[in-house]
């Protein structure tokens, strides 16, 4: 099975900055796309930002501007840069992965997902 480790989450104080980081090992795959998620609680999971292959990004308007996502496709690993932090950041962090296997099999893998919270 795919690997899938993220880091990077702590607290910090509104205004600040973090640094997310999720890399994929273990198989053999091709990456279409990798995106990061958060989910706080009593919410459903959104996308914060995506990035694919072809390296077109999308940003959730609360991101634009402050979050900045990037890649490593020789490690495999996707970064979320995370700048003027607000409060309302506060979340779980999820890595989701767009795997492609062998004869065109696509396969979703999540990271095990890293809190982020961001106090006033």
């Amino acid at each position: 099975q795919v690997h899938v480790v993220e880091s990077g989450g702590g607290s910090v104080q509104a205004g600040g900055s973090l640094r997310l980081s999720c890399a994929a090992s273990g198989s053999t795959f091709s990456i279409n796309a990798m995106g990061w998620y958060r989910q706080a609680p009593g919410k459903q999971r959104e996308l914060v930002a995506q990035i694919t292959k072809y390296g077109s990004t999308d940003y959730a308007d609360s991101a634009k501007g402050r979050f900045t996502i990037s890649r490593d496709n020789a490690k495999n690993t996707v970064y979320l840069q995370m700048n003027s932090l607000k409060p309302e950041d506060t979340a779980v962090y999820y890595c989701g992965l767009d795997l492609e296997f062998r004869d065109r099999v696509r396969q979703n893998y999540w990271g095990q997902g890293t809190q982020v919270t961001v106090s006033s």
